[in-house]
């Protein structure tokens, strides 16, 4: 089934949730231009969920998406934090910055029943995870409400277990794509494949639709997956110059520079790999290190580095995420790039 027919939408297209470069008004915009807006909800806690979900149901009468991780939250561990700051230190020392005095924190919260009580007030019509799937009893109580559920998969394995599971759609995120991987079965880089190697054996092994996502960035690149099968495509950083996209002047200079014609998959900003634009932290100590601690715990002590640089106009320890396709970036209304890429 096309993803129009299942969602209810104008055009099979979903905004990808993207988080710290959005809030509920690109989505408000997508909904409105017809395809599928999606709130990042990772880091946001109930009390702000609420709050956009209220600005968003009083913007849009159309289908929408939430979307959040499912990661386990990982134990402490003082020795491996203690590696982070080390491999850290030399920038902290440049910066003036104490890391004693930086505190440790996650910055990312899973999926849990306190989401799932603000989302009960609003019934979304969709609900999307990333890493894999909640426990079955919150599963459960997102589907009682009739919201249908979606999730990522980077292997076909992946797009299996999802299937087992008991997703309506499943999202074929190609390694092309921006932002964290959705990778859950492995922590495995070399398992990942490009787009269009994927979307067809996914497409084969399960029964419900595929939705493309990774380097699609115009009409053609949505044709090509359509014609490989695919229900519908997500489509991220096209959106990311969007007028509605919150994304910060740094990183909108980046993706308009020759610099976003090389991304790579790095771990030092979360702890996950994640695709963002090559800069100086990335050169200097990986783009994967095995320094940084579990996802999220990473965030913390790179976080003070992110913020002097960047109040020095420097994105050298920004995640400047972004897919490897940039040529769809444009600075235009989100409801434009929207019907440009079913043109």
């Amino acid at each position: 089934m096309n993803l129009a027919e299942l969602l209810g939408l104008q055009f099979p297209l979903i905004q990808a949730p993207m988080a710290g470069v959005q809030n509920s008004a690109l989505a408000i915009a997508v909904c409105n231009a017809g395809g599928l807006g999606s709130v990042p909800c990772a880091m946001l806690t109930p009390e702000a969920l609420h709050e956009e979900l209220f600005t968003l149901t009083a913007a849009t009468r159309r289908p929408y998406n939430v979307n959040f991780f499912v990661h386990q939250p990982p134990t402490p561990d003082a020795a491996r934090e203690q590696r982070w700051r080390t491999a850290l230190a030399p920038y902290h020392a440049e910066f003036g910055i104490d890391p004693d005095e930086i505190p440790a924190g996650a910055g990312r919260a899973p999926f849990s029943a306190e989401f799932a009580d603000v989302l009960e007030d609003f019934k979304p019509p969709v609900v999307s995870f990333h890493f894999g799937l909640p426990a079955p009893a919150l599963l459960q109580r997102v589907k009682s409400w009739g919201a249908k559920v979606i999730s990522s998969a980077t292997t076909v394995e992946e797009a299996l277990w999802l299937e087992a599971h008991g997703v309506d759609a499943v999202i074929a995120m190609g390694l092309e794509a921006g932002g964290h991987r959705g990778m859950f079965l492995t922590d495995d880089i070399t398992t990942q494949v490009g787009t269009f190697a994927l979307l067809p054996q996914v497409v084969k092994a399960v029964r419900v639709p595929v939705i493309a996502a990774g380097g699609i960035a115009d009409a053609q690149g949505v044709r090509a997956a359509m014609a490989l099968g695919a229900a519908g495509v997500q489509v991220g950083t096209a959106y990311l110059l969007s007028k509605e996209a919150t994304t910060s002047a740094l990183h909108r200079a980046a993706l308009k520079s020759p610099a976003a014609a090389h991304t790579a998959l790095t771990n030092l900003f979360t702890g996950r790999p994640a695709r963002g634009i090559v800069n100086r932290v990335m050169r200097e100590l990986g783009p994967m290190s095995d320094a940084p601690p579990a996802f999220p715990l990473a965030t913390a002590a790179i976080a003070p580095l992110r913020a002097q640089a960047e109040a020095k106009g420097s994105g050298d320890f920004s995640p400047l995420w972004a897919g490897q396709n940039v040529s769809g970036c444009a600075e235009l209304s989100a409801a434009e790039i929207t019907k440009a890429l079913f043109k």
